[in-house]
């Protein structure tokens, strides 16, 4: 029997953009095709190791954010293998089992609720070079190393065109939402034809005013996030 094949490709009132680094963004265009969309690439990041060191513990868990952490985290995870992991979300707690960790807990909306749940105890964080701050609560105490960093790139003059012309963002990161609004800025595109799907309210924050429209996934995770930015695309 033959496979049922992937719906067309249709065209939308407002194309989509995918401005996260590699390789989520192959991964968020792969999943809009499984809905006959074809999300426009375009990642404004690209992911860099940086040396890092464990430091002092012993440590009752590893606190993980992103999926970079395992992906990027070099040697370094050999030493900290044994250490459970707590992870933000369903795609970091693949990359850490797929990196040979056993995973505690997986959450889903953000580190701090996960952190504000946290009994007494001694936590490795391992995070990015841009990352939020934590506010533990008492008794608990984070060890942060930094593994990898975030390197920008300018906002190309393909791109440029197609946001003049009206789109829908995707944006996966606080840092994403900066710097695309900076380059917004820079090249003076104009805000108010640009729809913003972003995956958590602090997203939405840090993303700034003047934009056609600033939507919050219903939950973090990146099928909510692709679901929320088709619904943008169509309503123009």
């Amino acid at each position: 029997m033959t496979a049922p094949s992937l719906p067309l490709p249709l065209p939308l009132p407002l194309p989509l953009i995918v401005i996260r680094p590699e390789p989520g963004n192959a991964a968020t265009c792969a999943a809009a095709r499984e809905h006959g969309v074809e999300a426009l690439a375009f990642p404004l990041f690209s992911i860099e190791p940086l040396p890092w060191h464990v430091p002092e513990g012993p440590f009752d868990a590893i606190l993980a954010g992103s999926a970079n952490v395992f992906r990027h985290g070099g040697e370094g995870l050999d030493v900290v293998r044994h250490i459970p992991v707590i992870a933000v979300g369903a795609t970091t707690a693949a990359a850490a089992q797929e990196r040979g960790f056993d995973v505690r807990t997986i959450g889903e909306g953000g580190l701090q609720p996960i952190v504000a749940s946290l009994p007494p105890g001694n936590y490795i964080r391992i995070a990015g070079q841009d990352r939020v701050t934590l506010n533990p609560p008492p008794g608990v105490r984070i060890a942060t190393t930094v593994a990898y960093a975030a390197r920008r790139s300018p906002l190309s003059g393909a791109l440029a065109h197609i946001l003049r012309g009206g789109a829908t963002v995707l944006l996966h990161s606080g840092e994403a939402a900066r710097h695309f609004a900076a380059e917004c800025d820079n090249l003076d595109i104009t805000k108010g034809s640009i729809h913003l799907a972003c995956l958590a309210p602090r997203i939405a924050d840090m993303a700034g005013q003047g934009w056609a429209r600033v939507a919050t996934a219903p939950q973090r995770t990146d099928a909510m996030l692709l679901e929320l930015g088709l619904r943008l695309c169509q309503t123009v």
